[in-house]
């Protein structure tokens, strides 16, 4: 992957003022629920969260489970409940774990509920705010929770602008917020993983060393997905080898029998982020303990 991916800025204005919102808005929230990609719960965390939002009872959502590698994802779950945090998976296309969410922010905010009950406030309801970096699926979140009324949602990163209040029930309402993303990327693996994803524009990446990469992490934690997918495949090559391997298992060929790497790329790019190679997630709970 290019290395200029480090010095990428991902901090334009709008995100800027929604930190600021978001400091705002905090004392009449009761909760914050984060809402992150299941396939790599680390790089699409914002790493800010944790300091704007202080001591506000945390729950994070993983979702698109239904793509991820579900053994992984329990770890994370059980990762998170031993720092004290809920976090239960989702997938706001099938709807799968969103009938947990309500009983998970009541169990969260069960004092704040007491405290209502004690002051005579039965029935105020929970105030819960929801964040997440773009392209993680906040809005399909909110959309599938609040009925679908208000919540645009669009498969590129940025759309959502400005916070919106959603009333769920009598006992619930959700704030939306405009995804939000860190300065820069400390990391090039964070940056690395959210572009396999698509949280970041393609054309700012040379897809053929991202497909490089991705397909380091397949041929050392899910071979057998690859080879269902592609065909047996000779592993004992580098990661451009392999995906020539690939393209040519695909007609992929351009004069002189060369294989076209490009075409490759932008397929298997495609293929993962479709789910068509399996079930797979990129990060695992005990390599980040």
């Amino acid at each position: 992957m290019n290395d200029n991916t480090q010095s990428i800025q991902w901090f334009p204005g709008h995100m800027a003022k929604t930190r600021r919102k978001i400091k705002e808005i905090l004392p009449l929230i009761d909760a914050v629920a984060e809402v992150v990609d299941a396939r790599i719960p680390l790089s699409s965390r914002n790493p800010e969260l944790k300091e704007l939002i202080g001591d506000k009872p945390h729950i994070i959502l993983l979702n698109k489970c239904d793509m991820a590698d579900k053994r992984v994802t329990d770890g994370w779950i059980s990762h998170y409940k031993n720092q004290g945090i809920t976090a239960i998976a989702i997938d706001c296309k099938s709807g799968k774990g969103l009938n947990h969410f309500k009983d998970t922010v009541k169990t969260a905010l069960s004092e704040k509920l007491e405290q209502y009950a004690n002051k005579g406030m039965v029935g105020k309801p929970l105030r819960v705010m929801v964040v997440g970096i773009p392209n993680v699926g906040k809005s399909s979140f909110i959309n599938r929770i609040a009925g679908n009324r208000k919540a645009k949602v669009e498969n590129r990163p940025g759309v959502t602008r400005g916070n919106q209040w959603f009333s769920i029930d009598k006992q619930l309402e959700l704030l939306d917020t405009p995804g939000v993303l860190w300065p820069k990327f400390e990391d090039k693996t964070v940056g690395e993983h959210l572009a396999f994803t698509g949280a970041v524009k393609d054309r700012i990446l040379d897809t053929e060393l991202l497909s490089m990469r991705l397909l380091e992490i397949l041929s050392e934690n899910y071979r057998d997905l690859l080879e269902n997918r592609y065909g047996k495949l000779d592993f004992d090559c580098d990661s451009y080898d392999l995906l020539c391997q690939i393209g040519k298992k695909r007609g992929m060929v351009i004069r002189g029998g060369e294989t076209d790497t490009e075409r490759a790329a932008n397929m298997l790019l495609e293929e993962y982020r479709n789910s068509k190679i399996g079930y797979i997630s990129l990060e695992r709970a005990e390599h980040n303990a």
